[in-house]
């Protein structure tokens, strides 16, 4: 699936992390995105499990993205976290595709898959639009604000993005 032109994609490093935690900490995410404290990011993008991304337009930063086993000897990739900074104007959709590709095209990857609150109905539909399906429930799968919450577990296969 191809991503829109104007937004350009790149691996991130710790200069990019000021973006990172004030996107994440934007209003309204705090139930939706998650996370992390410095220490933990900075852990996160020097373990070599961690690849972290940020998509721009024309030099600005409009959101990111951080992919946990990235090129993992299973051939599986998990989404983390995905946010942008001023939602619904399509740039979540545009950093999805060009992550998508960037995954597949950089890596063995077979299955790519994340997981999102069932009420997040904003991001399943971004999600799906980027060429992801519904798997199922994960009943209690992440441990979110201090509780257990459910997961609808989403993925998109390396034959189904080769033949999109």
């Amino acid at each position: 699936m191809a991503a829109d032109s104007s937004l350009e994609l790149f691996r991130a490093t710790e200069v990019e992390l000021p973006f990172v935690m004030a996107t994440e900490r934007l209003e309204g995410y705090e139930e939706l995105v998650g996370r992390w404290d410095e220490a933990r990011h900075r852990a996160a993008l020097s373990d070599g499990r961690h690849a972290y991304f940020i998509a721009r337009i024309a030099d600005q930063p409009v959101g990111f993205a951080i992919v946990r086993d990235w090129a993992s000897p299973e051939k599986m990739t998990l989404i983390k976290r995905v946010a942008v900074c001023d939602p619904n104007r399509g740039h979540g959709r545009a950093l999805l595709g060009a992550l998508v590709e960037a995954v597949f095209n950089g890596t063995d990857a077979y299955r790519l898959w994340l997981g999102v609150f069932p009420e997040n109905v904003r991001g399943r539909r971004a999600y799906e639009a980027a060429g992801f399906g519904a798997e199922g429930v994960a009943r209690g799968s992440a441990y979110f604000g201090g509780r257990h919450r459910d997961e609808l577990i989403m993925s998109i296969l390396r034959s189904e993005w080769a033949a999109g």
